[in-house]
């Protein structure tokens, strides 16, 4: 049997969501995936991901999601997610000041343990409920400029915002590939093994978090 198939994108990123638990991390998923939204939406145990195939600069690309828990508890087995990933958005909620003051702890870590060269963006969620806002723009300005990351405010319940950011990031990172290869005009075929072991990578993780739940 063959294990190759011809590819159906040009291209396959990893993102990752990162951010304290609560600012909305899987309804921003939900929303760009799926174009859905629920208050009711459960937090997320350990990590979570869906795909969404996206059209930039005429390269189809395929985009792998990554939800990850903002639970301390789980710190070190999300952390595991950063090898690898070719974007990293960090979420906060604009009316919630903690969750933007520890985004440079966020920051740390994805200094730590993700590639230098990976793309970076930061997303404040819930920019809808402007009357609770507790994060001024100004503050997000030079976070922004201080960290060297692009911002961008938006909101998961309206869709505001959130395929041009998803959209931002992965037109930089479409522009990065292009100047790293050169035109290929062979069929591009994909391993089965390779979506194979994305989801052995959720299977074996989703045992690690089992564990971590009883511990």
């Amino acid at each position: 049997m063959n294990s190759s198939i011809s590819k159906d994108y040009d291209y396959l990123f990893k993102l990752v969501l990162i951010g304290d638990s609560g600012v909305g991390k899987s309804c921003l998923l939900l929303r760009f995936a799926d174009d859905s939204f629920t208050d009711s939406y459960i937090t997320t145990i350990g990590v979570d991901f869906r795909f969404r195939t996206v059209i930039v600069n005429n390269k189809r690309v395929k985009l792998q999601i990554w939800d990850t828990a903002g639970q301390e508890r789980f710190r070190t087995i999300t952390s595991t997610y950063y090898r690898g990933a070719d974007g990293i958005i960090m979420v906060y909620d604009v009316t919630d000041k903690a969750s933007f003051e520890h985004i440079n702890d966020w920051l740390n870590e994805v200094n730590k343990y993700a590639s230098e060269d990976t793309c970076k963006l930061l997303l404040g969620n819930k920019c809808d409920i402007e009357d609770n806002r507790d994060v001024t723009r100004t503050d997000v300005e030079r976070l922004s400029e201080v960290i060297e990351v692009p911002s961008m405010e938006v909101s998961a319940k309206t869709g505001h915002n959130i395929d041009k950011a998803f959209l931002s990031i992965t037109e930089k990172l479409v522009n990065l590939k292009m100047e790293k290869e050169p035109e290929d005009s062979e069929v591009k075929t994909v391993s089965l093994n390779s979506y194979n072991g994305i989801f052995q990578e959720f299977a074996d993780f989703s045992q690690i978090i089992c564990n971590a739940s009883k511990a």
